[in-house]
C-alpha cells in the first residue's frame, strides 16, 4: 500500500471513529479514546487508565469501565480512557490524562498509587481518583487524591463459606494473581468463611507470580487450578484477573465449579461458576463523577464493604442450580453478622 493510500485510508477511518462518537489521539506515545458527547451534558471530562487486562478483563478494569459509561450516558460526561500494554509506563498515560486538562484522572489498580501521589502533587488543579488505592508510607491525605477501596475480605468471607456450604470433597481451592497484601485478603478472608462453616474443609491456596503480569496468565492460571482439582478440591475461588479465565477452563475440564471474582463472571463459563464475589467499583467510580460535578470532591479513603454494599456474592436465577436457595438464606445471615459486628474477618 503506498503511504497517500495509506493516509487516506487512515483519515476515512478516523471519520467514521468520529461519527460513531469516538476520536482517537495520540499524546506522549500513548493512545488516547474519546468518548464524546453527542448531546449536551455537564462539560466535565474524566479521563480512566486500565489496569492489566483492558476494559474487557471480565472482572474490576470492566467494572469501571461500566461506571464510566454510565457517567457519559446518565450525566453527559466526557470520557476519554487509555489501555496500558503490558510493560507501558502508566505513570506517562496518567501524565497525557493531566496534561489535556481532564477534570477527573482515574487509575485502576493498586498498583498507580504511586504515580497517582507524584502527579497529584505535580497538577494541583487536576482531581485524581485511584480505584484499590493504598497510601505509600509516609504520604498522607492530598487535597486533589480520593482513594476506592473495598474490603475484599468481607465478601470474600461470604464466597468462602458458599464453598464450605457445598463442597462434597471437604477441599476447596483458592487462585491468587501477584502475590501482595491486596490478594492476601481475599484468600484470607475466604479461608475464614470456609472453616466458619466447614471446620474441617481444608483449603489449597497458590499465586500466579510476584509481578503484574501474574495478573493476565490464563495458562498459568489453568495449571494452577488443574493441580488442585487433581489433589481433590471441587471449588476454586480466583482473586487474579484475566489469569482467572484459566481458572474457568480447568473447572470445565475437570466438571467442577468456579467461583468468580469483582464482578458477575457467570457468563465466562456458565457451567461452573457457581456465583462470583462481587465488588461495586462500578458504583464507586459513578458516585466520585458525581461529587466532582456536585463540587462535593472528597479527598482522602473512600472503604466500602458489607455495611455500604460495596462487596457482596451474585446469587440469580442463572446460578440457581449451583447455588440452592438455603445456601443463600444462611449466606445472607452470616452477611448480617459481619455488619452486626458480631464476626470479625481477617483480612491478612
Amino acid at each position: 500500500m503506498t503511504s497517500r493510500r495509506l493516509i487516506a485510508l487512515l483519515v476515512a477511518i478516523n471519520a467514521v471513529l468520529i461519527l460513531a462518537g469516538y476520536v482517537i489521539a495520540p499524546a506522549a506515545s500513548v493512545w488516547v479514546s474519546v468518548l464524546t458527547n453527542v448531546r449536551p451534558g455537564s462539560g466535565l471530562k474524566v479521563g480512566l487508565v486500565f489496569d492489566v487486562g483492558g476494559k474487557n478483563d471480565k472482572s474490576f478494569n470492566e467494572a469501571a469501565w461500566r461506571g464510566l459509561q454510565r457517567a457519559h450516558e446518565e450525566l453527559g460526561v466526557e470520557v476519554q480512557f487509555i489501555e496500558p500494554t503490558e510493560g507501558a509506563d502508566r505513570e506517562s498515560a496518567l501524565r497525557t490524562m493531566a496534561a489535556r486538562k481532564i477534570d477527573l484522572v482515574i487509575g485502576v489498580g493498586f498498583i498507580f498509587g504511586p504515580d497517582l501521589e507524584r502527579l497529584a502533587k505535580q497538577f494541583p488543579n487536576v482531581k485524581f481518583a485511584g480505584v484499590d488505592y493504598s497510601p505509600s508510607p509516609g504520604v498522607g491525605d492530598l487535597p486533589n487524591l480520593a482513594g476506592l477501596r473495598f474490603r475484599e475480605h468481607e465478601g470474600s468471607f461470604l464466597v468462602g463459606a458458599i464453598a464450605g456450604l457445598t463442597t462434597k470433597t471437604k477441599m476447596v481451592g483458592f487462585v491468587g494473581g501477584m502475590k501482595i497484601p491486596l490478594i492476601r485478603k481475599f484468600e484470607a478472608g475466604y479461608e475464614a468463611g470456609v472453616k466458619h462453616v466447614c471446620p474441617e474443609c481444608r483449603v489449597l491456596a497458590a499465586y500466579a507470580g510476584t509481578e503484574p503480569k501474574a495478573f493476565a496468565d490464563p495458562s498459568h492460571g489453568e495449571e494452577l487450578a488443574s493441580a488442585q482439582y487433581n489433589k481433590g478440591a471441587d471449588i476454586i475461588f480466583h482473586a487474579a484477573g484475566k489469569t482467572g479465565d484459566g481458572v474457568f477452563a480447568a473447572a470445565k475440564h475437570a466438571g467442577a465449579k468456579a467461583i468468580g471474582v469483582d464482578s458477575d463472571q457467570y457468563d465466562s463459563a456458565p457451567c461452573c461458576v457457581m456465583t462470583s464475589m462481587v465488588k461495586a467499583v462500578d458504583v464507586a467510580v459513578l458516585e466520585v463523577v458525581k461529587d466532582i460535578i456536585a463540587k462535593k470532591f472528597r479527598p482522602g479513603l473512600h472503604e466500602l464493604g458489607l455495611a455500604e454494599n460495596g462487596v457482596g456474592f451474585v446469587a440469580d436465577e442463572r446460578n440457581r442450580a449451583m447455588l440452592p436457595p438455603e445456601v443463600v438464606t444462611k449466606v445472607n445471615a452470616i452477611s448480617a453478622e459481619i455488619v452486626a459486628g458480631k464476626i470479625t474477618v481477617p483480612d491478612q
